[in-house]
């Protein structure tokens, strides 16, 4: 796996994919810096090397058409400010502008692109615009996790015009590591934690992973889809009735394979979705009529700890509650101070997928897990043991 360090920049211009499809405010300010901060160290290092930098990223979904909305000019500034360089930008990413503005760049200097997706051959995957791109760096260098996933011109298409000068950044290959240690090389016990609404959403997920962990936690919604395929009775709780049968198999699995599954016992019900709903700690199997499950139980959550405690490798994919409404948040925060406390006894922990990681940022366990991973779509679709076509095309040459 060739990464940054495999190379000298020195005099090179490095055309780097990032993922800066941040949000922005109505200002046009932007809300989350992660993914640009998450860049800085790769960035940095070419500086450093005597190199410059030209950065191409999508924002937003313009179409293919300008959106002068989803200009990256806009975070211009802020990429500045957080990489600590006064960062040019050029309001197209190919053609004869973009090549003049790349032809100018001194070693040192960081040169932004405009936004890849004001054309529709970015998403298509054009060869000829893949090649136009190409003309703009001497080695190219995807550290964008978030869209490796996307057979993109600038994501995959890309490298096939860098032979033998192509390699991913520091962040991309963090999270390839990552993914590695909880499939592959995790010391045992390797746990995941899944959790979320649907079983649906999951499936893949879970029997791609039955044969690489000792134990499986699942939790939030889809727990009733479970319960109720066992012939628990689970109230108004939220349940995949044509997923039953699906449950039954998932759990037949496991226990072939030897992976001990661990579902709730018990709940705190609520009688309606809202934060002001009357509550009630009631066993799982037996949901009263009118009420929902809408958080882990305390028994629930002392099984939880016990489990996780005593994993060496910790995979959390999803809430094991509606965390949004603070009434059902303990369990998801208990399960991250319980993840926290298994990370300081040497466990490694790795947090993927949209909710889950919305969580960790919203209670503050960014920096008390062992790797927050930066791509969702991306980092599921690893865990379903697909090949991911950004990653596929560095490694081929």
């Amino acid at each position: 796996m060739k990464t940054i360090d495999d190379f000298n920049f020195d005099q090179k211009k490095a055309l780097i994919r990032v993922d800066f499809n941040v949000p922005l405010d109505a200002e046009f300010n932007v809300t989350d810096t992660n993914r640009i901060e998450a860049a800085k160290p790769t960035i940095i290092k070419i500086l450093e090397d005597g190199g410059s930098a030209v950065l191409m990223s999508h924002l937003g979904r313009p179409k293919g058409q300008p959106n002068d909305a989803m200009s990256l000019k806009h975070i211009c500034g802020k990429v500045s400010e957080i990489i600590g360089v006064q960062v040019k930008f050029v309001d197209d990413c190919v053609g004869s502008k973009a090549e003049e503005a790349v032809a100018e760049l001194k070693g040192g200097e960081v040169l932004l692109l405009e936004n890849l997706r004001f054309h529709s051959e970015e998403t298509s995957g054009d060869v000829e615009f893949a090649k136009q791109l190409s003309k703009l760096g001497d080695i190219y260098v995807n550290d964008a996790f978030g869209t490796a996933h996307r057979a993109h011109a600038s994501t995959t298409i890309v490298a096939q015009f860098f032979p033998g000068l192509k390699c991913f950044g520091y962040l991309l290959a963090k999270e390839i590591i990552s993914i590695e240690k909880v499939m592959r090389t995790g010391e045992k016990p390797v746990l995941a934690i899944l959790g979320g609404a649907k079983v649906s959403s999951k499936i893949t997920i879970i029997e791609n992973i039955l044969d690489k962990v000792d134990h499986l936690i699942i939790g939030g919604g889809m727990t009733y889809t479970f319960v109720k395929a066992q012939g628990g009775t689970i109230g108004d709780s939220i349940c995949e009735d044509d997923k039953m049968d699906l449950a039954l198999s998932i759990l037949e699995q496991a226990k072939a394979k030897g992976v001990q599954v661990h579902i709730p016992v018990d709940v705190l019900a609520a009688n309606d979705f809202s934060n002001d709903a009357d509550t009630q700690v009631v066993d799982v199997d037996k949901i009263p009529d009118g009420w929902q499950g809408l958080d882990a139980g305390p028994k629930t959550l002392e099984i939880f700890k016990e489990v996780i405690l005593k994993s060496k490798t910790i995979l959390w994919n999803g809430p094991v509650g509606v965390f949004e409404m603070e009434k059902f948040a303990k369990g998801t925060i208990s399960v991250g101070n319980f993840i926290d406390e298994a990370t300081q006894n040497g466990a490694f922990s790795l947090v993927g997928g949209g909710d889950s990681v919305a969580a960790v940022k919203q209670f503050g366990f960014q920096d008390k897990v062992s790797y927050v991973s930066t791509g969702g779509g991306a980092m599921l679709e690893s865990l379903e043991g697909k090949t991911l076509p950004g990653i596929a095309a560095i490694l081929e040459d």
